[in-house]
């Protein structure tokens, strides 16, 4: 399992708006888990106790944890997130996450913002931008350090909650300078890759948009190859890069979530929610879900309940 980075080194001025950013969280959201906010795409999220490992499908979104630790897992690569690093998803990725390190005294704090594309293709066409880059390997997941003028837009779209009558005309275009800031970023290459038309980011982002709609379906590597416009080899090659595991382990990862979720929601049994989320073998199913989650489909369902356990970013 390959770790990608530990603790943050912030600027004096970064820490300062950290925990800036940190108070601001918790006088707005004082409830155990997610909240949605007025604010359109905005989320806070807080913690105050480790979890156990829980999965779920990632949307495209930028998410600072202003206090606290978690860690994610996307294929066979481990993300140390703390208040000194920023998250940033391009594509839709299923993974586990656990937080390691919250409690009631110093909760993990969280702001999660979904990506709009068409606002970064907005602004990637403004001709600030326009100069031709070299070409870009994306990987849909990439954390960075959070930089001083990312953590002072996110405070200002939070003052937000305040003055509800300015979140109509004001909360677009503190998150349109929030998407330039990670833009102008050592981070904005994936962004500008997946959101860019034409380039192998983008068309392999297409594919896993594909795979994601169509899981239960029979997986063919020619069809996902042509939605991608690519060779077959070829887009083997970006479809690992940009998601950390083969589209086998992708469509295998979302199946078992999938399942996950119904037995949970919809009381399904262990053979139905396999036969829904496309398997053929009840069988298969339950060793696959073992050896992913450590237990049996029903003795693992039984445990999240009693947990109160939720699927979260």
């Amino acid at each position: 399992m390959q770790p990608v980075p530990a603790k943050g080194h912030l600027s004096a001025e970064a820490e300062a708006l950290r925990e800036d950013l940190a108070g601001r969280i918790a006088a707005h959201h004082q409830i155990e888990g997610e909240m949605v906010t007025p604010i359109p795409g905005l989320t806070l999220y807080r913690r105050t106790e480790r979890t156990n490992c829980t999965s779920s499908v990632l949307e495209p979104c930028i998410i600072l944890y202003a206090q606290g630790e978690k860690r994610v897992l996307i294929g066979e690569t481990s993300y140390e997130c703390d208040g000194g690093h920023f998250r940033l998803t391009s594509v839709d990725l299923p993974a586990i996450s656990e937080v390691t390190r919250a409690s009631k005294e110093e909760p993990l704090l969280g702001l999660i913002l979904k990506v709009d594309m068409p606002a970064v293709r907005e602004i990637l066409s403004q001709e600030d931008f326009m100069t031709p880059e070299p070409a870009f390997e994306a990987r849909g997941m990439v954390m960075g350090e959070t930089p001083a003028d990312l953590l002072s837009a996110c405070c200002r779209l939070l003052d937000l909650l305040d003055t509800p009558r300015d979140i109509p005309f004001l909360s677009g275009l503190m998150q349109r300078e929030i998407l330039y800031r990670v833009l102008r970023g050592p981070l904005g290459g994936n962004l500008r890759a997946i959101a860019t038309h034409g380039e192998q980011g983008n068309r392999t982002a297409k594919a896993v948009a594909w795979l994601k709609a169509n899981y239960s379906r029979p997986l063919r590597v020619e069809e996902l190859a042509r939605v991608a416009q690519m060779g077959v080899s070829t887009f083997h090659h970006h479809f690992r890069s940009l998601t950390q595991m083969s589209p086998l382990q992708y469509q295998k990862r979302m199946r078992l979530h999938a399942a996950r979720v119904r037995m949970m929601t919809e009381g399904l049994d262990a053979a139905s929610a396999a036969f829904e989320v496309g398997y053929e073998s009840a069988s298969q199913f339950s060793r696959e879900y073992r050896r992913f989650f450590g237990q049996p489909p029903m003795r693992d369902v039984t445990a999240l309940r009693l947990a109160g356990a939720v699927a979260e970013e």
